[in-house]
């Protein structure tokens, strides 16, 4: 990615600008996902002549963009997920912020896009959640969402990349993903769609990835499920489930697809890696075929399947369904399983205990506002 030698914006150099009409905040136990959005937003310009200049926080606004907008028809766009929770003493921290900004940054270098620098974007998201924070809410499984976002801005018609970009940062209180965090949910294979290909974008947070995904999910909702698992280009091995990374466990073992460029790296899902070899559990990260996980269910050997993200932190599965398949999960009965897994279970209480205050940090992954 071209790298242009023009001065950056110093942290010092932020503008702040109040909202003169802040909102009512939302009740916190009927947030949802992604419905209400704070009083201020960040935003950082690109420019090929200023390269990144006036960062400001501002009242939370719409955008002026040209129509002809790289972002609007070639697809540069890409988004992070993160959150901020509140302590007991009422300090607002962030969850590993620096894991995000730095996929981020890979990710604009797969989409020939600028991004801004890690410390220009830590400090707008810092800035922005310490100024907004008395909209973190402090419910059971709520959060304030974070997404961080970088756009191409520039309005020309030619495939090319983009020379002028906005980075801007929104924040959202949210409740549970899927409604109830801990309830085990059913998901459909997905067999005819794909998320991603090889040498694609698969490994990025690029919004094409998720306008590829919209059709599966819509037709599985219809059917009564809650998202999808998606299959590789052969619709043969496993890769990820909905907008999240997947984990079984078969025969004693957490098995997680390894990553193949066409899987996201997750932040949660690299948390519950380091979790599980620090407890000393048995882990894989390998290729699964859908065949295995038939023949695991058939056995019995398929004990456990939750989901892990950000959004959702961990989400138990309870049945995996297809035209040609039915795996129920963590029962012996042909009936879904209504609890959480213990392993799901303990990897919850262990990173929801770090995000609260609940569990001293001993691992640098809490970083205070």
């Amino acid at each position: 990615m071209t790298e242009y030698n023009k001065p950056t914006a110093q942290i010092s150099e932020f503008r702040v600008t109040k909202t003169l009409t802040p909102k009512v905040k939302p009740d916190g136990r009927d947030l949802g996902f992604g419905k209400h959005f704070t009083d201020h937003l960040f935003l950082v310009k690109f420019s090929k002549s200023e390269g990144w200049h006036q960062p400001e926080i501002i009242p939370y606004q719409d955008f002026h963009i040209n129509p002809a907008a790289s972002v609007f028809h070639y697809g540069q766009a890409l988004f992070e997920g993160m959150k901020a929770f509140k302590y007991p003493n009422g300090e607002p921290i962030l969850f590993r912020p620096e894991y995000n900004c730095d996929r981020l940054a890979a990710g604009a270098e797969r989409l020939c896009m600028q991004a801004p620098p890690k410390k220009l974007m830590l400090s707008g998201i810092k800035q922005l959640v310490h100024l907004d924070q008395d909209w973190i809410p402090t419910e059971e499984g709520c959060a304030l969402y974070i997404r961080p976002t970088l756009i191409g801005t520039e309005g020309f018609l030619g495939v090319r990349p983009s020379e002028e970009y906005f980075f801007y940062v929104i924040l959202s209180p949210v409740g549970s993903y899927y409604g109830s965090q801990l309830k085990p949910i059913p998901i459909w294979i997905e067999t005819t769609d794909l998320r991603a290909a090889p040498g694609g974008l698969g490994a990025t947070k690029a919004g094409a990835n998720y306008a590829a995904s919209l059709r599966a999910a819509v037709q599985a909702r219809k059917k009564g499920f809650s998202q999808v698992l998606w299959l590789d280009a052969e619709h043969q091995a496993i890769e990820e489930v909905g907008t999240m990374n997947v984990f079984f466990v078969i025969k004693d073992r957490l098995v997680t697809p390894a990553l193949n460029g066409s899987i996201l790296a997750g932040n949660t899902r690299d948390c519950v890696l380091a979790l599980a070899k620090e407890w000393g559990w048995a882990v894989e990260e390998r290729r699964i075929t859908l065949n295995e996980l038939v023949q695991a269910s058939a056995s019995g050997d398929l004990q456990e399947c939750f989901g892990t993200g950000t959004a959702a932190t961990i989400s138990p599965v309870s049945l995996l369904e297809s035209e040609h398949h039915r795996l129920f999960i963590g029962t012996e009965n042909s009936l879904p399983a209504l609890q959480i897994g213990p392993r799901a279970k303990k990897l919850y209480d262990e990173l929801s205990g770090l995000q609260r205050g609940k569990i001293k940090d001993t691992r640098g992954w809490v970083v205070p506002v």
